[in-house]
């Protein structure tokens, strides 16, 4: 069984390019920083290693869409190695993970407002075990009582 599953920011835009024929394809290729723990007796120590992602069609679509540079992202696929001569006459071996499913691995927002004014941060639970609903939306709620 070959099977990846990785989770990790971008290390830059998703480089795109189109097959050529009669049914062009998308071809992205990008980077994925995956933090690894440090090993022996520095177990704090964190470090990363950096992943050749490939995705292909629709997959490759969405990355040239939705992707970009610092985007957390999960993505599951196959290792795939390779290997080519380049022009000095060296044989170059290659690993890249061919992404078969590529998902966002924290909202948009995470870590700072998420656009509508609010924090992205979890909200307080008030002692009865509710939660407490921030100032100003309650009129937007379809339980809410309206106020005279």
């Amino acid at each position: 069984m070959n099977k990846v599953i990785l989770m990790g920011r971008l290390t830059r835009d998703p480089e795109v390019r189109y097959s050529q024929g009669d049914s062009s394809m998308a071809i992205a290729r990008y980077s994925l920083a995956v933090d690894r723990r440090g090993r022996g007796s520095n177990q704090d120590e964190q470090t990363a290693d950096f992943i050749n992602i490939v995705a292909f069609g629709k997959a490759g679509e969405f990355a040239e869409k939705y992707l970009h540079k610092g985007t957390k992202v999960l993505v599951t696929g196959r290792i795939q190695t390779g290997s080519y001569t380049n022009k000095d006459g060296v044989k170059v071996y290659t690993t890249d993970v061919v992404a078969e499913d590529q998902e966002f691995a924290e909202s948009k927002g995470a870590g700072s407002s998420n656009g509508s004014g609010f924090s992205a941060e979890r909200p307080q639970m008030a002692n009865d075990g509710f939660m407490n609903i921030p100032e100003g939306i309650d009129e937007d709620l379809p339980f809410a009582q309206p106020t005279r």
